[in-house]
């Protein structure tokens, strides 16, 4: 709507218009602190072996922070990923020998069936996301533990471990698979009604239901998408590292959530970019490699990525939005 000067009455302030580049410029400006810094400390950083030992170590993370980029722009939150991830390996690792490859719809279906199960909770059943996914990934973990017993479940079949191991012009499968997964995401969160449902939603539930939105149901299908992502992250974990054990993915919420707000999406929810995520994994990933390879004590690691995410939410994180953090 015009003012009678003619200016958009709409037109961002200064403030939320440097808080926007911001927003936009921290992953960027971070990465290549980050390249320059462990390229000068150690010549193997910048070597193509390394960069594909990179790109394979954060294909999980890359599919599991796209499905906690729509929870997270919805407004939510999910703990249980890293449950979610771990029994949908187990799925996949127990029936990877009567079906090889094709253990990819059992992980996926483990997947949609726990993300289904916290969007009822969440939705219909009005428990705060942060307390029904907290309840669930011990749930889910619990589950993992009953089945194995603590040991692990192995992956024998040579047509799983061949086709989710194996490369493509050099390039890991399961690094294509991620790929692909974040392309879909993309197109799914950019150019779909559902995606622009869900940044409505979390940029206010009272302003989507009064248009039209049907908010309950957008929570709900935000889940499952995210627990069918994960469970396609479980199957990649699994082909990594060929078998399927009872702390397979734990921690992993940490990571995932700090990929997706260093990427640029707050936690107040309503805005986020997909290719935000996909800079902030790299950023979680070199972190990894980098310390890693610089020799910084792994004891020591958690902590700086423990700093990067409280920076990273201090600079972008928009105030005026903050009594909406569910």
């Amino acid at each position: 709507m015009d003012d009678v000067t003619g200016k958009s009455s709409h037109a961002p302030t200064p403030r939320r218009s440097a808080i926007d580049r911001l927003r936009q410029w921290f992953p960027v400006g971070l990465l290549a602190l980050l390249c320059l810094g462990f390229a000068l400390s150690s010549d193997r950083f910048l070597s193509v072996n390394n960069g594909l030992i990179i790109l394979q170590q954060s294909a999980v993370l890359l599919v599991a922070a796209a499905a906690m980029t729509f929870v997270i722009v919805s407004g939510s939150i999910d703990l249980s990923v890293g449950s979610i991830v771990a029994l949908s390996a187990l799925g996949a690792a127990a029936l990877a020998g009567p079906m090889g490859a094709w253990a990819i719809l059992p992980a996926i279906g483990v997947g949609l069936a726990c993300g289904l199960v916290n969007g009822l909770l969440f939705a219909y059943g009005k428990i705060p996301s942060f307390i029904a996914t907290l309840g669930t990934m011990v749930i889910f973990r619990g589950l993992v533990l009953l089945y194995t017993k603590g040991a692990p479940v192995s992956i024998s079949d040579r047509g799983f471990l061949l086709f989710y191991t194996s490369r493509t012009f050099g390039i890991p499968n399961a690094v294509l698979i991620a790929i692909l997964a974040m392309i879909v995401a993309a197109i799914i969160f950019n150019q779909t009604v559902f995606g622009r449902e869900v940044r409505a939603v979390g940029g206010g539930e009272r302003v989507a239901l009064l248009s039209g939105i049907r908010v309950s149901r957008v929570k709900l299908w935000v889940f499952v998408l995210c627990g069918g992502l994960c469970g396609l992250a479980g199957l990649l974990q699994a082909g990594r590292t060929m078998a399927a054990t009872a702390q397979l993915a734990q921690g992993l919420e940490l990571d995932v959530i700090a990929a997706v707000v260093v990427g640029g999406t707050p936690l107040t929810g309503g805005i986020g970019r997909i290719r935000g995520t996909v800079l902030g994994v790299l950023i979680i990933a070199i972190l990894s490699n980098g310390m890693n390879m610089t020799g910084v004590d792994p004891y020591l690691q958690n902590i700086f990525k423990g700093l990067v995410l409280i920076v990273a939410v201090f600079l972008t994180i928009d105030r005026s939005k903050i009594s909406v953090i569910k």
